[in-house]
């Protein structure tokens, strides 16, 4: 250890520039009598400069978090949108299910004008025309002018009530559907201002399903078919 002076001080006490308030400083003669006090300064260091990094670390994730949340609302904000308001899309038409085609009639029984009941499948083979979103005498007049020999036009109006036949042929048969069954089997709802038809063979399988009936010239070819 270092040596006193003659007042009993170390020779540390007389250094020029210490405060006073350290009190009496000694100065080892071997410096490896601070390795203990030089270890445990250097782990204050150590520590002291791992809580900075750790300190910035949760401002810094608060600051990304704001910032990823402010640019998402800008985006959503600016990002182009469909045309909202007034804008509506064309509504697809109405179309029965893929597998009403090639499916057997099922053995409905209509009713005719003084409310007798008609087996449906005892009139084939037939265009069946549903007549109950629109009456349209044009298109039921065509389709009777079109039919060949031995195919039975048919409407059928919903309900009990036999609309009057709006054709002017005496082949075209008026009945109605009070249980609804053939719009079921259809599995398509009623379209106001259209006429569904279905084109059905002697052997009582349904070979089209007709879901907005246009013009003869669309279906000619299947009813020639029936009559083959």
């Amino acid at each position: 250890m270092g040596k006193p002076d003659a007042e009993g001080h170390g020779p540390a006490d007389g250094l020029p520039g210490l405060p006073p308030e350290w009190g009496r400083i000694v100065v080892p003669d071997d410096a490896s009598a601070l390795a203990d006090e030089a270890a445990k300064l250097r782990r204050e260091l150590r520590r002291a400069a791992g809580d900075r990094p750790g300190q910035l670390a949760l401002p810094l994730l608060v600051l990304v978090v704001a910032l990823l949340t402010t640019m998402a609302g800008l985006l959503a904000v600016a990002w182009p949108r469909a045309s909202r308001g007034t804008d509506r899309p064309t509504p697809a038409p109405y179309a029965p299910p893929a597998t009403v085609a090639g499916r057997a009639l099922p053995a409905l029984d209509l009713v005719d004008a003084a409310q007798a009941p008609v087996p449906l499948r005892g009139l084939l083979p037939a265009m069946i025309i549903l007549v109950d979103g629109c009456p349209c005498p044009e298109r039921i007049d065509e389709a009777a002018a079109a039919a060949p020999p031995g195919i039975a036009v048919i409407t059928v109006a919903g309900g009990r009530r036999v609309a009057t036949s709006p054709s002017a042929s005496t082949d075209v048969r008026a009945l109605a559907d009070p249980a609804g069954g053939l719009r079921s089997f259809l599995g398509q709802p009623v379209h106001p201002g259209t006429l569904t038809a279905l084109l059905v063979d002697r052997t009582g399988t349904v070979t089209r399903v007709l879901s907005e009936l246009g013009t003869v010239d669309s279906y000619r070819n299947d009813l020639s078919a029936l009559a083959g």
